[in-house]
């Protein structure tokens, strides 16, 4: 997979706040890029079927991880016209290739280069976070699973040495079956969160806050340890 880096990135409402478009093989990835002064590291989401960088609930975690002082990268990992083909939605291995050009894209930039990475994969997405994980496990830093479809994961799993929490609802239950087993396999230092009650989508009063919380402080901790 090609990755162009000499990339323009339209300056946003704020400081350090940038619209890019990311070129990758013939295709172009548009996202939002928010970075902090100091931010030790940035955390790069990759959402789940059907869902894109104007994701509410991603949203919504990403400016709780900007408030523990880290940057976020939302992007889109298929085009509007690749994301019409449902079928796409359920590539993991194309979804995992994009993470990682988008991941090669970052080091590949002055000001992003030298930051520590981590992923916020959801749904499906979470599959691509842990399969890009465990490939690149030296430019990988940390994993947040949130309601994951971690199973589709599984021939990558015993290779993901970032540490790596899941996130699931407790009312999730064949989902957090799923976690339960990965996370068995998992040889890494790990977590697994449960949001007692909580559905797929983490809709109750307080889940999502729930969810946001403890992945902000998961990546606070784990980003700024930087590598070892």
């Amino acid at each position: 997979m090609t990755v162009w880096i000499n990339v323009t990135a339209l300056v946003g409402f704020g400081m350090g706040q940038s619209t890019v478009r990311i070129p990758v093989d013939d295709v172009e990835l548009e996202g939002m890029l928010e970075v902090p002064d100091g931010a030790p590291g940035i955390v790069v989401f990759a959402h789940g079927s059907g869902s894109s960088r104007k994701s509410p609930r991603n949203n919504f975690v990403a400016e709780v991880i900007r408030d523990r002082g880290l940057g976020t990268l939302l992007f889109d990992l298929l085009t509007e016209e690749e994301d019409r083909v449902r079928e796409n939605r359920f590539d993991i291995p194309l979804l995992t290739d994009r993470l990682l050009a988008v991941t090669e894209w970052l080091r590949a930039r002055d000001d992003t280069a030298d930051r520590t990475v981590g992923y916020f994969g959801s749904s499906t997405g979470a599959a691509s976070a842990l399969r890009a994980a465990a490939r690149r496990r030296d430019e990988v830093d940390s994993v947040v699973s949130r309601g994951g479809r971690v199973d589709l994961a599984e021939a990558a799993l015993d290779e993901v040495r970032a540490p790596t929490l899941f996130i699931v609802g407790g009312a999730d239950t064949q989902v957090l079956e799923r976690n339960r087993e990965a996370y068995d396999r998992l040889a890494c230092e790990k977590e697994l969160h449960v949001v007692e009650g909580a559905g797929h989508l983490f809709e109750g009063e307080g889940e999502l806050e729930e969810v946001a919380d403890v992945a902000a402080d998961w990546f606070a901790e784990t980003l700024r340890q930087g590598r070892t």
